[in-house]
């Protein structure tokens, strides 16, 4: 029986032609991104925002009906509520978002709180309250800084760790690469203003990991190809390293793409905002491994000499007395 083969054996794209045009639109993408960020801002959810937060037991049930309470505090008017298991299965922990200048009128916060537990209780006369406390836009705002702080940890720890595998030259690109694909996934949060919580964090995460794994594929192909081709011109040594490495790409982004639709189309609309970022991300990181990463090795004077052992004196006095010079 064949094998289906999504690219064939002998496939020569020349990526690399078009790296000026594509270089371009990858700086266009992510000063506009920037741009709409400070322009419209991001639409924080209460992870980052702040808001009300409710703690309720559901004491004749094994299970919260978190899907249901979703739903249900959803249709109060309040905003996108997080509905998450807190502590035991039958626990849970109901944050909302709280209107303009609530936060600071005084008893207008539980008010709130009061309503979203009135309304949880009349649906499931067994839910307990166990809390009604409002969660700061200080506090909020700490949180939010400390998960960029996690991000930026996470971008140079890549960079560094491709540095120390390979040379400089390829921690500089893959850093490029990852500042791209982070900055286009805020671009797009910011022009749809889609939630941006702590899921919105996580995707990012996985997409800065799924763009490392796919340009460490390709900076290997291409030390492997700078050992073995030592006079082939660099740009023909990228394409061939990115053809090379084409069918396991593919095959890996077709994967995830397979898995991400359904929960795409047919998923929960909590869920949406993060499985649409990883979507996205999937083919930015994709595009930035082949177009970011590999291009700024030419730009910044890569040939395939450039890490070539000097030869030194005593080299080649060994190489003369064994007869080989």
């Amino acid at each position: 029986m064949k094998l289906l083969k999504l690219v064939p054996d002998n496939t020569n794209i020349q990526f690399l032609k078009l790296r000026v045009p594509f270089f371009v639109l990858s700086l266009v993408l992510i000063i506009g991104s920037w741009a709409a960020v400070a322009v419209n801002g991001l639409n924080f959810g209460v992870d980052f925002a702040g808001g009300q937060e409710v703690r309720m037991t559901f004491t004749q049930k094994q299970e919260a009906p978190i899907p249901a309470l979703r739903e249900l505090v959803g249709g109060l008017g309040y905003g996108e509520p997080v509905v998450q298991e807190f502590g035991a299965k039958n626990q849970v922990s109901i944050r909302v978002p709280l209107p303009e200048g609530a936060e600071d009128t005084p008893g207008a916060a539980t008010a709130i709180g009061d309503k979203v537990i009135a309304s949880v209780k009349q649906a499931y006369p067994d839910a307990r309250r166990d809390g009604n406390d409002t969660v700061s836009g200080k506090v909020a705002g700490e949180f939010r800084d400390q998960a960029i702080l996690a991000l930026l940890a996470a971008m140079a720890a890549v960079s560094l760790y491709i540095w120390v595998r390979f040379e400089w030259q390829f921690g500089v690109g893959a850093m490029f690469a990852l500042v791209h694909d982070v900055s286009v996934t805020l671009g797009l949060f910011a022009l749809t203003q889609m939630e941006f919580s702590l899921q919105i964090v996580a995707a990012i995460l996985a997409i800065i990991g799924y763009s490392l794994n796919d340009t460490i594929v390709v900076y290997d192909r291409i030390r492997e190809n700078l050992k073995k081709f030592r006079k082939m011109e660099m740009g023909a040594l990228l394409d061939l390293s990115v053809n090379e490495t084409l069918a396991r790409t593919v095959m890996t982004s077709l994967t995830l793409f397979v898995a991400l639709i359904p929960l795409l189309i047919f998923g929960p609309p909590s869920l949406f905002g993060m499985v649409a970022a990883i979507t996205v991300g999937l083919f930015i990181g994709t595009y930035s491994s082949i177009y970011m990463a590999g291009p700024l090795l030419i730009w910044m004077g890569v040939t395939t000499s450039s890490f070539v052992p000097t030869e030194t004196a005593l080299d080649r006095q060994e190489k003369i007395a064994r007869g080989e010079a």
